[in-house]
């Protein structure tokens, strides 16, 4: 899948084109573990299988994903979550954003399933990480989405949450750099008010020692759920 960004850097911007045939998903990428147990149970509660390790890397199709701010879902079932999104280029990392859209009905049968049904749309500008990684701890990954007419946050959080991409990649490289042509989503913060469908998806990486941001937003096309 080619993806295009615009990379901001050093006050200027340049374009940047990079071709990705492997996606992985670092599922359960918080830093607190007593916290990913707690979340377990609550998800096993209501019939979300227990991964088999933590963190998990999910392979999703490399043609999920998508810069369109449009993207088409079947049923009324699933929604967003904001997630930086990591990848190589010239042996350079850089720092997008995605959003690991997820069927939420097929997700109690199937984690893995469920993230591969539904497209993930990734932004169109980049920083290099090199530039946010003494502060990456400071960051801070955001959602919105509208609810009754009205734009709410959906998500809020800094990374500092989060394990370091650096921490995620070596644990599915063993310990060697992200090839060229691999990306990755590298995890995301809770729901405020609880995981829940919207078809307006907003999300932003926030620097505050610069005040700059990454954005990308889309809306979902709602297909029937037909037998």
């Amino acid at each position: 899948m080619k993806l295009a960004f615009t990379v901001e850097a050093a006050g200027r911007t340049s374009q940047l084109q990079v071709d990705i045939d492997t996606f992985v998903i670092a599922g359960w990428a918080g830093r607190d573990r007593a916290a990913i147990d707690h979340h377990i149970e609550e998800l096993a509660a209501i019939g979300v299988p227990r991964p088999s390790a933590v963190p998990l890397y999910y392979r999703v199709a490399e043609n999920q994903l998508t810069q369109s701010p449009r993207i088409q879902a079947v049923g009324p079932h699933s929604s967003g979550e904001v997630e930086t999104f990591v990848f190589t280029a010239g042996g350079e990392l850089y720092v997008s954003l995605t959003s690991d859209h997820t069927d939420r009905k097929l997700e109690s049968h199937s984690v893995a399933l469920s993230k591969q049904l539904c497209a993930k749309p990734v932004g169109t500008t980049a920083w290099r990480f090199a530039d946010v990684a003494g502060h990456w701890d400071e960051l801070v990954i955001r959602s919105r989405i509208v609810e009754d007419g009205q734009q709410v946050v959906y998500q809020e959080g800094a990374l500092s949450a989060l394990r370091l991409p650096v921490e995620l990649i070596n644990g599915y490289t063993n310990g060697r750099p992200l090839p060229e042509r691999c990306a990755m989503s590298c995890g995301t913060v809770g729901a405020i008010g609880g995981i829940r469908p919207s078809t307006s998806f907003e999300m932003e990486l926030f620097d505050p020692r610069s005040g700059r941001s990454l954005r990308h937003a889309y809306t979902v096309d709602v297909l029937p759920e037909v037998a």
